[in-house]
């Protein structure tokens, strides 16, 4: 069985930053993609960063130069950080990662759990 939780979040002011975290554990030979979506009120979810599987990274136009994600491939672990952060960042986040297990199916695909962000003044 594999697990991803995530972290982070709450609440902070326009301009502000938060970081969000987000950990797999359990049956994992190793993490081979690496998603940060986002789902506003009434949007379709998005997806706002990624690592692509050869390590390459990915943004949204509306985070570029905001938002970073990083990751920690020993701990299965990955974050996003998020800076000059807008109202319009308001959502919920998720992490989704495409894993590869030691048993059966081999491959599979998690995701968070889902963390609020909200930015208000």
């Amino acid at each position: 069985q594999v697990q991803l939780v995530q972290s982070g979040g709450g609440l902070a002011q326009p301009g502000g930053s938060l970081r969000l975290s987000c950990a797999a554990s359990g049956d994992i030979i190793m993490v081979y993609t690496i998603d940060w979506y986002r789902q506003a009120p009434g949007k379709q979810r998005e997806l706002v960063a990624n690592f692509t599987e050869n390590g390459s990274t990915n943004y949204a136009d509306s985070v570029k130069g905001r938002f970073t994600i990083s990751k920690d491939s020993p701990k299965n672990s990955a974050f996003l950080q998020m800076n000059d952060l807008k109202h319009e960042d308001t959502a919920v986040y998720y992490c989704k990662f495409l894993i590869a297990t030691m048993l059966p199916p081999y491959e599979v695909t998690r995701w968070g759990q889902g963390t609020q962000v909200t930015i208000s003044s």
